[in-house]
């Protein structure tokens, strides 16, 4: 494995997250304060408590979750699509590093951004609420597998794309809905039974119902459930990433 490869794509993502702090950083963060604000004071001032949680506590780990994926699907897909875009791509292709040091570069920088951001949104909930980490490793390994799953789809829709609008059409239309509808704001178990079984069918609620046990005990599916999906999930985007790699797909035109 070729480290210095890994070590300069990585640094070059890391510095231009750095150097880009008011939209990479402190956006997110705004955007998440005035979820607090809207849904926490709003919403919160008529369910007072979800499963004896306060309500403005039980949404910060929809909050991260929201965040975290939209993040990592952004800065893992915009940081390859853009070397395809101006041409630098066939740099990387031709230099002597394989793909594994390509998706070590791009995708450890997206993780480690999106984790960054998370981070910095769970020290902000606590300015609006109370928040006790019931299983703190426990909610830190699932925000890393996360941040790292969610890289790596959007290290597939940054190869897939052939334009800046497609790079937005799957966050957007696709995996933003999915995390509304995955029990970010809510518990599945509010919803009457019928919805509660098509609610199953999104993949999004294993992550948020996993994520909402650390914090709290109390998930809507089994954790041993969760983490297999995000495993699940995770295999799957890696053995498409080798697949692009392995076949030029959309790398070579």
């Amino acid at each position: 494995m070729n480290l210095h490869a890994v070590r300069a794509i990585y640094g070059r993502e890391m510095r231009r997250f750095f150097n880009t702090t008011i939209q990479s950083l402190i956006a997110p963060v705004l955007s998440t304060s005035l979820y607090f604000v809207v849904f926490g004071a709003a919403i919160g001032g008529r369910i007072e408590e979800v499963e004896g949680v306060s309500y403005g506590a039980f949404i910060v780990p929809g909050l991260i979750m929201l965040s975290v994926i939209t993040q990592g699907i952004s800065n893992a897909s915009f940081g390859i699509y853009f070397p395809k875009f101006i041409g630098t791509i066939f740099e990387l292709l031709s230099a002597p590093a394989g793909y594994i040091e390509a998706v070590l570069g791009y995708v450890g920088a997206a993780a480690t951004k999106s984790l960054i951001i998370g981070l910095v949104i769970l020290l902000t909930s606590w300015f609006f609420v109370d928040i006790h980490i019931a299983h703190p490793f426990a909610m830190l390994a699932f925000l890393v597998l996360t941040c790292l799953a969610f890289s790596l789809l959007g290290f597939i829709i940054g190869i897939w794309a052939t334009n800046f609008e497609q790079l937005q059409i799957i966050p957007l239309l696709v995996v933003t809905p999915l995390v509304f509808l995955g029990g970010s704001f809510y518990s599945v178990s509010m919803l009457p039974g019928f919805w509660q079984t098509v609610a199953l069918f999104n993949p999004v609620v294993y992550l948020i119902s996993g994520f909402r046990w650390s914090f709290f005990g109390m998930a809507d599916v089994p954790v041993g459930v969760s983490l297999l999906a995000i495993a699940v999930f995770t295999g799957a985007c890696l053995a498409v990433v080798a697949w692009i790699f392995r076949t030029g797909w959309r790398l070579r035109r």
